[in-house]
């Protein structure tokens, strides 16, 4: 069957014109410095985020944790949101393999962190407690539902921490998404912080791997990392080659996403029973309410059997996420899936 898969954006193939590009590719030996295909890359990841470096790096989870061991040491703490993906969904990475204590804090609705509760949280010099050294945000953020943080925020945020000795990386896992609904250049949303990861393999179509991005002297440290965690990919110039398409060419067609989610989002609230959220970019959440007598893994159940694949967040809650290999027809085939299942 020819599935619409709503899953996540981590399912996209890669683009014909990246198929080519990556049989093309010329390479070389990335952990001697000589794969020429990843430098490019490197260098304009670097350009796009207003950075001095980049790492290319296997995943979005490696490149966190990569900022993450290069920005503290054993025993400091790091303050995270409690619905971000780094405390959700990293295995426990910092601590397991970094002895980094983590410090959750309340996301708010947009998902920031209230510079109040941020605050309140910075550690007094105490042998007792462990020392705070870095801020983490996420944009957009996955689990409130797509949302994104404002450039005008996330300077705040970064002179606030700067102003009290305190390092942030972003997770920018679908930062360009950030930047497409808000109609700003990625930078604004980038050049604040200490250091940015972002991911070519969700929206931007990409097979494989993320970017870690800061000033040379934190690539530098995040490298020694990336080598530990056994992160050295030697000839991955192949796979660059599609990283690079992912930024030049997929970072401008994000507001097609979002339009399709909107779309998606519509047809939904037209069926008795779903309540749907507002998306903000190319992810829509929506819960069952009490009037329909099945979980979400039955309905779930019955639109795979009518060819369509929806991620099950909780008991009785989706998560659909639009990407590039979903096209109008796909939304129309969704909504008449859910429809049958529930309506």
């Amino acid at each position: 069957m020819d599935f619409v898969d709503l899953r996540s954006d981590t399912v996209t193939k890669p683009t014909p014109e990246m198929r080519a590009a990556m049989a093309q590719a010329e390479v070389g030996d990335d952990v001697y410095g000589e794969d020429p295909t990843v430098n490019r890359l490197q260098e304009l990841a670097a350009e796009r985020t207003g950075k001095e470096a980049a790492l290319f790096v296997s995943s979005g989870t490696m490149g966190n944790l990569t900022a993450i061991l290069a920005h503290c040491g054993r025993g400091d703490e790091v303050m995270v949101g409690n619905k971000s993906h780094i405390f959700l969904f990293e295995a426990g990475g910092i601590s397991a393999l970094g002895g980094i204590h983590s410090r959750q804090l309340t996301n708010q609705p947009d998902g920031s962190l209230a510079l109040a509760d941020v605050e309140a949280a910075i550690r007094s010099d105490d042998p007792h407690e462990p020392v705070t050294r870095l801020i983490c945000l996420e944009n957009t953020h996955n689990y409130c539902g797509g949302t994104f943080q404002t450039p005008e925020y996330t300077r705040q945020l970064a002179d606030f921490a700067h102003e009290r000795g305190l390092a942030v990386h972003l997770d920018g896992a679908r930062v360009f998404n950030a930047a497409a609904a808000q109609g700003v250049d990625v930078r604004q949303l980038t050049e604040p912080v200490d250091s940015v990861m972002f991911c070519l393999s969700k929206g931007l179509c990409a097979p494989v791997g993320s970017v870690l991005c800061g000033s040379k002297e934190f690539i530098r440290q995040a490298h020694r990392v990336r080598k530990m965690l056994g992160g050295g990919m030697r000839q991955a110039g192949i796979l660059a080659a599609a990283g690079i398409i992912a930024i030049e060419k997929m970072s401008l067609r994000l507001g097609e996403d979002h339009a399709r989610a909107k779309q998606l989002a519509n047809g939904l609230k037209q069926i008795p029973g779903l309540v749907v959220d507002e998306p903000e970019t190319n992810l829509v959440f929506f819960s069952l309410d009490e009037s329909i007598p099945y979980s979400a893994e039955e309905v779930s159940k019955h639109v795979r059997r009518r060819g369509v694949l929806a991620d099950v967040v909780g008991p009785r809650r989706f998560r659909l996420v639009l990407h590039y290999w979903i096209d109008d027809l796909g939304v129309e085939r969704a909504v008449e899936a859910f429809w049958a299942a529930v309506g």
